[in-house]
């Protein structure tokens, strides 16, 4: 079955960075595309930024434009989300998620699969 296992989440102070990892397996990881998405406490579920297959096409939340990079290493079946600049708005679990299809989506539905998260923690 398909896995999907964050990593690389913890506590950082404002300004400082962390690097998320997802490592995918159980389907070809070369087929989908991949997504972040967050929750924060009390807060709805929400994207982050997302990947084509291919690596080529990304999207980002307004957010996290400029300060968040995604990007995939395909032969070692992994994600990345590089997050720079962090915020105390940041503080939320994140999510992995892989798409049925090769284009990348912004929508919760536009996934099949889901990680179980990984805390971030920003403080100010």
């Amino acid at each position: 079955q398909v896995q999907l296992v964050e990593s690389g989440g913890g506590l950082v102070q404002a300004g400082g960075s962390l690097r998320l990892s997802c490592a995918a397996s159980g389907r070809t990881f070369t087929s989908y595309a991949m997504g972040w998405f967050r929750q924060a406490p009390g807060k709805e579920r929400e994207f982050v930024s997302a990947i084509s297959s291919s690596g080529i096409t990304t999207y980002y939340a307004d957010s996290v434009k400029g300060r968040f990079t995604i990007s995939r290493d395909n032969a070692k079946n992994t994600m990345y989300l590089q997050m720079n600049s962090l915020k105390p708005d940041d503080t939320a679990v994140y999510y992995c998620a892989q798409g049925g299809v090769s284009s990348a989506g912004t929508r919760s539905r536009d996934y099949d699969y889901w990680g179980q998260g990984t805390q971030v923690t920003v403080s100010s």
